[in-house]
């Protein structure tokens, strides 16, 4: 189902006379300057948030700021954290929108989703948990246990998702490279992606078989035509007239 409603995304919206070369999506992804611009924006986005990411969990782990309190820190970094998130979420999307049934059935980039749902799970976990004995630890060098255990759970889950997402550019581990009924396959959902490969390829012998009867059958009418056309217009042998003796005078 989710293969099919990609599908149509990938080729209907915006394309001239049904042809899907022309939709948006397939226009984003052959251009040069502009999937060029939104990649580079999602990688300095990413590069931003990953950034203030990794500087708050290293508080959190006290290797790093121990002078700084989390809270002081955490104020400072956050709204630079919100800009780069929000930019990262909005230029992945239009990259996943340039090629969405490449992305949806690699392993790669379903890996990387289970990392951050690991992350957001994170989030939520340390907001409502953890984060309510703060004031406790706010100031200490060194964190309690649970501040570190969610502070390697975040940096994990965002290391994973940068090396997937990086990954997902590759071509190895393909479905089409897959064994059908291993891991990978069935982990990516590679059989609805083949079936409709498959159908595909059988539409366009289909219409190749019926190009080639067609022409044949016009050659065959036109060798007809020809023929009938030679037959009506050959010379037939006329009558030859009657010799007439003309009356002589007497």
């Amino acid at each position: 189902m989710f293969h099919d409603l990609l599908q149509w995304l990938q080729d209907v919206p915006g394309a001239v006379d049904g042809d899907p070369s022309t939709s948006w999506s397939q226009t984003l992804a052959g251009s040069l300057h502009l999937w060029a611009l939104i990649e580079g924006t999602h990688v300095v986005s990413l590069m931003l948030f990953a950034g203030t990411i990794l500087m708050v969990d290293l508080r959190m782990l006290g290797l790093a700021f121990k002078d700084v309190p989390y809270s002081t820190l955490n104020n400072r970094i956050l709204p630079y954290t919100i800009a780069g998130f929000a930019l990262v979420m909005l230029t992945g999307l239009v990259l996943f929108y340039s090629n969405p049934v490449h992305y949806y059935h690699s392993v790669w980039f379903r890996a990387k989703v289970i990392f951050i749902i690991l992350a957001a799970a994170n989030i939520f976990w340390f907001h409502v948990r953890v984060q309510k004995s703060q004031a406790e630890w706010d100031a200490r060098p060194k964190p309690p246990t649970p501040v570190k255990l969610a502070a390697v759970v975040s940096l994990t889950s965002w290391i994973f998702v940068i090396v997937f997402g990086r990954l997902t550019a590759f071509e190895f581990f393909m479905c089409e490279n897959m064994a059908p009924g291993s891991f990978g396959y069935v982990f990516a959902d590679c059989e609805s992606e083949m079936r409709a490969v498959n159908e595909m390829m059988e539409e366009e012998f289909t219409d190749e078989s019926s190009e080639e009867v067609t022409d044949e059958t016009t050659d065959e009418v036109t060798d007809e035509a020809t023929g009938e056309t030679g037959a009506t217009t050959e010379e037939t042998p006329a009558d030859a007239p009657a010799d007439q003796t003309a009356p002589q005078e007497e």
